[in-house]
């Protein structure tokens, strides 16, 4: 990783190290002017040595669309914690003073590059992979409700590339949408144990823990019935946001669950906050209800 001497700020100031003291000014402030990634890493963090590099380049070829901040972990460990961050790299991209998107894990350049052209420009995915074209229409099957025509095209990638993590990670999600836990749980299981703490894994992984919380809750109605008769009930509340998600209302999900932080953070081990994080991770970052979400938990955790 790229941090020492002249690395620490590139050409014209689009690259730079931060800290929590310069969060503000360096993230915050800054993207109120243009958007600003924000590289989370640690000394120890393998991928994060293979991606910070990445994002310099891809940064630098933007020529001042978007700037590159990077926070040690390690030495500045506020910021990271109260934005949920748990597990690196991870990026979020900040857009006028708010978390606007964002990824975890070490991806390639192709798709950081999709990444800040959607961001700045909202470009989609560069053409001529087949492979990645599939994949993003499979993506955007699954994201429109049609878990089965999802299912069919990450299928079909596997046969033809068996070991690719993004198809796997699809038909895991393709399994919980539709209920087949045991199939998701057995999909889940063909990724090798050292892969599963890739980014797309890791979020299916989180779909199906989510799924499987959800399914041992009671009926809708009757947590419904226990909040309104007891707003204080956090475990309550806690169940209902879990069974509203299994329902797919997201909006709903997050909004009890931000009560519960409003109310008592520290409730159940600041247990509201960590299972908004895994639902992120388990929604995607680019998620409607993820982007939303993380801005609304911010300005929480941050006012």
């Amino acid at each position: 990783m790229l941090q020492d001497g002249g690395a620490a700020v590139a050409a014209d100031g689009l690259i730079k190290d931060t800290t929590t003291q310069g969060f503000v000014a360096d993230v915050i402030e800054e993207s109120r002017r243009q958007p600003v990634l924000v590289d989370f890493w640690a000394p120890w963090c393998q991928p994060c040595k293979q991606l910070t590099p990445i994002l310099e380049k891809v940064v630098k070829a933007a020529r001042g669309r978007v700037k590159l901040v990077k926070m040690n972990i390690d030495e500045h460990g506020a910021i990271p914690r109260q934005m949920g961050i748990q597990s690196i790299p991870a990026v979020i991209a900040f857009v006028d003073g708010r978390p606007a998107d964002g990824f975890m894990g070490a991806l390639p350049e192709s798709q950081v590059v999709a990444f800040l052209d959607r961001l700045t420009r909202g470009r989609a995915a560069p053409e001529g992979d087949p492979v990645a074209e599939a994949l993003e229409a499979a993506d955007a099957a699954l994201v429109d409700g049609d878990a089965a025509s999802a299912a069919q095209i990450y299928a079909e990638v596997l046969q033809h590339d068996p070991e690719n993590l993004h198809a796997m990670a699809g038909l895991v999600r393709c399994y919980v949408e539709t209920g087949a836990l045991d199939q998701a749980r057995q999909t889940l299981a063909m990724v090798p144990e050292g892969k599963r703490a890739q980014a797309p894994v890791a979020a299916a992984a989180a779909a199906l823990e989510v799924a499987e919380q959800a399914a041992a809750l009671g009926p809708l109605v009757e947590l419904e019935k226990k909040v309104a008769a007891d707003p204080l009930d956090h475990q309550a509340r806690y169940d209902l946001a879990l069974a509203l998600n299994a329902k797919g209302r997201k909006g709903e999900t997050v909004d009890h669950l931000l009560e519960i932080v409003r109310r008592d953070r520290k409730w159940n081990d600041d247990g509201a906050r960590k299972q908004l994080v895994q639902l992120f991770e388990a929604w995607g970052p680019t998620d409607e209800a993820t982007v939303s979400g993380r801005r609304r938990l911010s300005s929480i955790l941050f006012a």
